[in-house]
């Protein structure tokens, strides 16, 4: 049978045996066709598979009984969450995205080292609903152990400190039924997860799926908790949290005392009068600055007294403020009421008024992490319908995250296609498809499983040296 239509010629010999032949363009030099050769379009799962290796994660997992009512089942937990990791570091949380691996279940069983067999649709998602939320210490204590077994210290800033930035983020959910889902404060419904950060390049420390409409401070202070926890058993090095307005509280600032941490949070004013702060920096600010015409900076500390109701304890902070007095606008229009804009911090640093403001200010590279999670890796809808099987989701997100941040910050300097720029992190999406999804030519030879990377890959030599430096793959 022959379909012809404008300049693409389709020949179906036989629909039995996939024998398809298509020839491409007007001059019919482009043949496209089936062919029985194990070409596997997700090699990078290999290093996925390598990384998650070099913990006790999955057989853990396989000890524990999640299911006590039922008898025992063939295909363990690990094999489960092995599998679930898997699909996220490709970026398809979906349930139905593991039929991508029916072709060829030995190769991705090898790859990611499952022990029984890769499980269906319908069991993944069985399970993942029997699982919940019950994994969630041992996910999180796994993850410090996984970054630990692959030698991850998160890199510190110039003066030392580790940064570990804290933030909530809406999750568009819209539309939807699921539970838990509900309106957030951007206006739309969805969940609204906290997520911290730890280091430079931004490795993920702790996730925690809330609901849309629950108040971001609402359990900040044990995420907090957990948080400095699992943070000290990844370094020893001081921390530096830095945490939005949502969070202004006195029982924050009492933990992060409390663990002899630093901390920068941003303050809100409430009733607090502009006017009140505006004529205070007029009387004593040292730091005064005019950018342009019509615009005044003043930037400097004050000391409040405050105290913790949940911990009944006082402290006396520092309070830095940048206030900005504006009686012309950016177009040159004269204003007939100045415009007076207050901002304020609580720290513990010893540092100047401008670098506090500058670390700060570098806390917004979070929004970047949030980023990458919701889109590369198409987190922000979640695909269940329940809270608990969410919550287990964007815990197991937290792992694949980390791991294709690994791979991409591994291969930082080495033979990479050439940029415009120097790379400091590498996006999530470009690891995912030019690392992850690199198709290999699959081959068996004396029971070992043999990637072929074609030469016309550019980022082959980089996908290899990371092997070779980092998971020790040997020929």
């Amino acid at each position: 049978m022959v379909y012809l239509h404008h300049t693409l010629l389709y020949e179906e010999h036989s629909a039995m045996n996939n024998n398809r032949k298509i020839t491409l363009g007007a001059n019919k030099n482009i043949i496209l066709k089936f062919t029985d050769e194990r070409i596997i379009p997700a090699s990078g799962l290999a290093v996925v598979g390598a990384l998650l290796g070099k913990s006790d994660f999955a057989k853990k997992l396989n000890h524990m009984d999640v299911t006590k009512n039922r008898s025992q089942h063939q295909i363990k937990n690990g094999d489960i969450i092995l599998t679930y990791i898997g699909m996220l570091c490709m970026g398809k949380p979906y349930f139905e995205a593991v039929h991508e691996m029916d072709d060829d279940k030995a190769f991705y069983q090898a790859a990611l080292g499952i022990t029984r067999s890769i499980p269906s649709e319908e069991t993944l998602r069985q399970r993942m609903d029997d699982i919940g939320d019950s994994l969630r210490e041992t996910i999180l204590n796994e993850n410090v152990a996984m970054l630990a077994a692959n030698k991850i210290q998160p890199t510190a800033l110039a003066d030392g400190l580790i940064p570990v930035d804290i933030d909530v983020t809406p999750m568009d959910n819209s539309k939807s039924a699921k539970e838990g889902v509900s309106r957030t404060y951007k206006g739309f419904d969805g969940y609204a997860p906290m997520m911290a950060y730890i280091g430079t390049e931004g490795y993920a420390i702790n996730f925690e799926l809330r609901e849309g409409k629950q108040h971001c401070q609402k359990g900040t202070v044990e995420f907090l908790q957990e948080t400095i926890r699992l943070c000290k058993k990844l370094t020893d090095k001081p921390l530096l949290v830095r945490l939005d307005s949502g969070n202004d509280s006195i029982d924050n600032v009492a933990v992060l005392m409390e663990e002899g941490c630093y901390f920068i949070i941003k303050r809100n004013l409430r009733r607090e009068s502009k006017d009140g702060w505006f004529e205070m920096a007029k009387q004593y600010c040292q730091d005064i600055t005019t950018p342009r015409e019509g615009k005044t900076v003043y930037t400097g500390s004050d000391w409040k007294q405050v105290s913790s109701k949940q911990f009944k304890k006082e402290f006396t902070l520092r309070a830095g403020y940048e206030i900005t007095e504006r009686t012309v606008d950016k177009y040159g229009q004269m204003l007939l009421v100045p415009d007076v804009e207050v901002e304020t911090w609580w720290t513990n640093l010893g540092k100047t008024d401008r670098e506090v403001i500058g670390l700060y200010h570098a806390h917004g590279e979070c929004e970047q992490f949030h980023s990458e999670i919701k889109t590369d890796m198409d987190l922000e809808r979640l695909p269940s319908g329940k809270f608990g099987t969410n919550a287990l989701i964007l815990e197991l997100g937290l792992i694949a995250y980390n791991i294709l941040r690994m791979i991409g910050q591994g291969t930082i300097g080495n033979r990479a296609p050439r940029q415009k720029r120097e790379v400091r992190r590498r996006r999530i999406r470009t690891v995912i498809s030019n690392l992850v999804m690199m198709a290999s030519h699959v081959t068996t030879h004396a029971r070992r499983i043999v990637m072929g990377l074609g030469k016309s890959n550019v980022w082959r030599h980089i996908f290899a040296d990371y092997c070779q430096t980092h998971i020790s793959i040997t020929a």
